[in-house]
């Protein structure tokens, strides 16, 4: 590919030429934009581009020192300082201020300082697609263009002043790291910082060290390339350890949980660390070391100044140790869904069959409730308390609703598929194994639940016409209730993907509220709490406190499950919508209800049609919920996993092969090998 630069390097060098011009940076622009590839995806074309801009350098007399001098002399003309200590970096206003201004930035821009650099390198790489190709060049490349660039000594003035600014921004970022680790939540989080020297003051020291010696060794030389830099390898040392600190952090807050505000701390800490190593790199490090650090700061600048303002990345920067420590506490409790044996499959039945008894008589309430004429809010309230309190109580029983599983089960899945080791295809014959058994473990928690809904729900109809002498439901509203469960006429498949995305956000809520309980100190705030200490014994009190530190997650998943439930049809008469939830707990109860309370014997039609229904529900239900949560949990451990395709394969080939290990448990453990034969385990 022949891109033709001869006439831009000629006004570079006319400008040039000119005493005290001021240069123009259009031509700076242009030069990118010839270089920048119609596709920034495609690796052929950044890379056919890049090197025929290299071969005009070449084979062009002069043209790489011409455009040596003219990019240092542009970039003299700006303030740098700002641009290698804080371009890419968080802000130290904290997460909320930051998202109230990146927010209010998109509906009233800021206004550029056109005096700093940051705003040149905005003008020049203006696409938001510079930062895809500028990350594809590889470090030979950039090795390349700086070695041509930095021929000959001229220049020498600009490339000190250069070299000041990034010693001020180093200083800058050095008083920032050291100002960070002293945070109270970085010492909560790690009190080992008060114990011994904390490496966060130390590193300050050590690069204040290192910036007084090049000083002092550039005091007395003309020529930059002629003087050695001083060591930095304490410096960096001590960055290490401070790495170290913040990993120790990372893997404590599994035990300790994590705040929003540490969140935030540790990855503004992370920046700067990395920052400050690469800017001793440009100034320490020998020739080809340098400019491929030149190349990563040029790629994270270019990046950094596209998503300084997007809300998206401050949320993606910031939600993944949340996301973690949420679906971690999820993944904890997933892993008591699922049943491997026959064991674990006959008390998932009694837990699910419990919980049948308790849904019906919630399912029988809500219908009283209806009969009653409230005001939108006080009928949302009634609701909300009846499910609310109803699922509380089935988790205080230790019962379990079959479609509380996908969220907390996923979890387990996700954290399953980052913690595997060994070849792919053992790895994607465990995950198959485990998402049968998840299967299966689901199929009798429904079956568990329907099975004594359906004659509980019954037995209460029958009970309210013999001793009340009155229909539980009239002709009318148990038409209604069925028509409500027909797949083909009604809503039903729509709401209960709505029930699935309250189900998918209560699994995230009862993570954070479990996240909280440790980081918060619930247990232990409990136990030293003045007033419950006069109300109960201590023994007592220690024995509530650590229930509720244990089970905070799932007593607020489910509460706020309830209300989202409970209210979801107020706000969609409120908002003029046709939004609801359908369950499929509540809709077995309600369909053999609204069959016993019709006039006449009703119709067989009508009878499949209406159970359809019951069952597609109960799919949607279950297959929004896992899908929403599998997708997060698996972003938050960073997880991609490819192989989705021979995964199904090998389930789809076990159901063929085997389908009653899907409903029923195998004498002994599941085994799946690589070539898709299901076989046992001898042990």
């Amino acid at each position: 590919m022949h891109i033709n630069f001869n006439d831009l390097f000629l006004s570079m060098q006319h400008q040039l030429e000119q005493p005290r011009a001021v240069l123009d940076d259009q031509l700076l622009i242009d030069l990118v934009d010839r270089i920048r590839p119609e596709n920034s995806k495609n690796n052929e074309e950044i890379h056919t581009k890049f090197n025929a801009f290299l071969q005009a350098l070449l084979l062009t007399p002069d043209a790489a020192s011409t455009l040596q001098s003219f990019v240092l002399k542009l970039i003299s003309q700006y303030k740098q300082t700002g641009l290698y200590a804080d371009t890419g970096i968080l802000s130290l206003d904290g997460f909320w201020n930051q998202l109230s201004q990146r927010l209010g930035a998109h509906f009233l821009p800021l206004i550029n300082d056109q005096s700093q650099l940051q705003d040149l390198v905005r003008r020049v790489f203006h696409e938001r697609s510079d930062k895809y190709w500028l990350d594809q060049i590889d470090a030979h490349e950039w090795q390349k263009l700086f070695k041509l660039l930095n021929q000959g000594h001229s220049n020498q003035d600009e490339k000190k002043q250069i070299r000041r600014e990034l010693i001020k921004a180093i200083t800058v970022l050095s008083y920032r790291v050291s100002g960070i680790g002293l945070y109270p939540e970085f010492i909560n989080a790690q009190p080992d910082l008060t114990e011994y020297e904390s490496p966060f003051l130390v590193q300050n020291r050590e690069i204040n060290e290192f910036i007084h010696q090049y000083k002092q060794l550039h005091q007395s030389t003309e020529l930059m390339h002629a003087v050695v830099p001083p060591d930095a390898s304490q410096a960096l040392v001590m960055l290490d350890q401070c790495r170290e600190v913040v990993l120790k952090i990372r893997r404590a807050t599994k035990r300790i949980g994590v705040s929003v505000s540490l969140t935030y701390l540790l990855s503004l800490l992370e920046q700067c660390l990395d920052r400050v190593e690469l800017l001793l790199k440009l100034i320490v490090e020998e020739d080809n070391e340098r400019y491929f650090a030149l190349g990563t700061l040029l790629a994270d600048i270019t990046d950094a100044i596209y998503s300084e303002q997007s809300v998206r990345s401050l949320l993606a920067t910031n939600s993944e140790l949340m996301a973690l420590q949420v679906t971690e506490n999820a993944s904890k409790t997933g892993e008591h869904y699922v049943s491997t044996d026959k064991k674990g499959f006959f008390s998932m039945y009694k837990s699910a069959a419990g919980a049948g008894v308790i849904i019906a008589i919630m399912a029988t309430l809500k219908t009283l409730m209806a009969r009653v004429s409230m005001a939108p809010l006080m009928q949302a309230f009634s609701y909300s308390m009846n499910y609310s309190l109803g699922f509380m109580l089935i988790h205080v029983m230790h019962f379990t609703v079959a479609t509380k599983q996908p969220a907390m089960t996923a979890a387990a899945l996700a954290a399953t598929v980052q913690h595997r080791k060994g070849s792919k295809t053992t790895q994607i014959a465990e995950l198959a194994a485990l998402i049968i058994n998840i299967i299966r473990t689901q199929f009798i928690a429904i079956l568990g639940n329907i099975s004594i809904a359906i004659p509980v729900a019954a037995l209460i109809v029958m009970f309210w016409d013999v001793v009340l002498h009155e229909h539980l439901m009239t002709h009318a509203k148990a038409t209604k209730t069925l028509h409500d469960l027909n797949p083909f006429t009604s809503l039903a498949v729509p709401h209960a993907a709505i029930a699935g995305i309250c189900l998918f956000l209560s699994g995230l809520l009862a993570g954070y509220f479990d996240n909280m309980a440790i980081y918060r100190k619930v247990g232990p705030r409990i136990k030293a709490h003045p007033k419950l200490k006069k109300i109960m014994s201590q023994e007592r009190l220690n024995a509530f406190a650590a229930y509720i530190e244990r089970n905070l997650g799932a007593l607020a998943g489910n509460f706020l499950f309830g209300i989202m439930l409970g209210s979801m049809g107020t706000i969609g008469y409120i908002l003029g919508l046709p939004l609801d939830i359908r369950h499929i707990a509540f809709a077995s109860a309600n369909f053999i209800q609204g069959l016993m309370q019709i006039n006449g014997s009703p119709d067989i039609g009508l009878i499949i049609v209406s159970f359809m229904g019951v069952l597609m529900i109960g799919l949607t239900n279950l297959f929004v919920s896992f899908t929403l949560t599998i997708i997060v949990a698996l972003r938050a451990r960073r997880v991609r996993f490819e192989q989705w395709k021979p995964l199904a394969k090998l389930v789809l080939t076990h159901f063929l092969t085997r389908p009653s290990d899907f409903f029923w448990p195998p004498k002994q453990a599941l085994e799946i090998r690589e070539n898709n034969a299901p076989q046992k385990n001898s042990h």
